[in-house]
């Protein structure tokens, strides 16, 4: 028995969890380094802000397309194709900056690199997960444990990701995307190891998310949650674009110090996530949702009006943290209240709804003056506040966070 578990460990290694590895940390790397690239090379507030709203429309847009082209084509196929593209436009961005540096050129190419990485990563991710998925149930009583392993992989790649962008970045914007690109072909040729995967025809993005938005219309409970998570994630979506503009500009740090921000902010969560999910057994899914609700809304409120970069970043990893208590909360009900053989259509829909206020924040970013961000922030943060009030008030009494 013991000699069976180890060669299924191994197996997972060199199959799941190294690609997994290698993508999630150049995930995490363009996702926050991307736009610090583009402050770096354009000195310009508003297109760093238009650079997060070109990462992550391309990803909404690719998200319901992102799952249907990896049931019909197999993770393996697009887990490859799609780091293997990241790699080449991230390559041929890296040329482009070192021989142009500065003017028309550099702009392009950190505009198209916002858009493509973002796109690409979205397929990346998504054959990522189904591969995990697969492992854990060939796993069988052991898939609890496939699972921690990944979600160990991913809160330690967002935990590194963001601070390796920034120090890489400090050497120059082609040493950055080297690094990046290293990391994506280094994904690209493991996946070719990942277990292939059944192909099977699948819906259309379509009348997936359409059969995932009328299950949620018949769970309330599920509804408000998502729905104040929607309006707190515009507020926390805000302060990751305008994260780079704030943190350099207003508190005149390096663009190391961005990346630390949310460093911090993931090595916080993956501590409160832990902490909340003992919480839960003891006190229930209401109070520790409304806990951290209130936590988040009152960190937010405070991140506006941070005098220094210290309490800028005690406060966004504070608000991280009680998002990711949220984050726990809304997982368990979704696993309580989604029937299973809607469950796929239904995380789609919810993913999709969670994920639309990003866009939305990275357009504020680039139509707000640096001078006046506090403002909007300040204005989000009551959003937020009133959207997780009315949520939890409309929950208090439902059956399914009593327990």
């Amino acid at each position: 028995m013991s000699a069976a578990v180890t060669r299924h460990t191994g197996g997972l290694l060199h199959s799941i969890y190294l690609p997994r590895a290698a993508d999630a940390l150049a995930f995490a790397m363009s996702t926050y380094g991307i736009p610090l690239l583009v402050l770096a090379t354009t000195r310009s507030a508003a297109l760093t802000g238009a650079a997060f709203a070109m990462e992550w429309v391309p990803r909404l847009a690719a998200f319901g397309w992102a799952g249907t082209i990896v049931d019909r084509c197999g993770v393996a196929h697009v887990f490859h194709l799609a780091s293997l593209g990241r790699a080449l436009a991230l390559a041929a961005g890296a040329i482009l900056l070192h021989l142009h540096p500065s003017g028309t050129v550099a702009i392009t190419t950190v505009m198209t690199l916002a858009a493509t990485t973002g796109v690409l990563t979205q397929f990346s991710y998504i054959a990522a997960e189904t591969a995990g998925a697969a492992a854990g149930r060939r796993a069988g009583g052991r898939a609890h444990r496939v699972q921690a392993v990944l979600l160990g992989i991913d809160q330690t790649a967002i935990l590194a990701g963001p601070a390796l962008a920034g120090v890489l970045l400090l050497a120059g914007p082609p040493p950055m995307l080297a690094v990046i690109t290293v990391l994506s072909l280094l994904a690209a040729v493991l996946a070719l190891r990942t277990p292939p995967s059944p192909v099977a025809p699948a819906r259309t993005p379509k009348a997936q998310v359409g059969a995932g938005w009328r299950t949620i219309r018949t769970l309330p409970a599920l509804g408000w949650l998502v729905t104040g998570l929607a309006l707190s994630n515009l507020a926390t979506g805000l302060l990751q674009a305008a994260g780079p503009v704030i943190v350099v500009q207003h508190f005149g740090q390096s663009t190391t110090a961005v990346g630390l921000v949310w460093s911090a902010a993931a090595g916080a969560t993956l501590l409160s996530v832990t902490l909340c999910r003992f919480a839960i057994d003891r006190l229930g899914l209401w109070p520790v949702g409304a806990a951290c609700a209130a936590l988040a809304s009152l960190a937010c409120l405070a991140v506006a009006q941070a005098p220094d970069y210290l309490s800028y970043l005690v406060l966004v990893a504070v608000l991280m943290a009680a998002d990711g208590g949220m984050t726990v909360v809304l997982r368990t009900l979704r696993s309580r209240l989604i029937p299973p053989e809607k469950f796929g259509s239904t995380l789609s829909a919810t993913i999709l709804i969670l994920l639309l206020p990003f866009p939305v924040a990275g357009v504020l970013t680039a139509l707000t003056p640096p001078d006046a961000m506090g403002h909007v922030i300040t204005a989000c943060a009551v959003l937020q506040a009133l959207g997780l009030l009315l949520a939890f008030t409309r929950l208090r009494t439902d059956p399914a966070l009593r327990t």
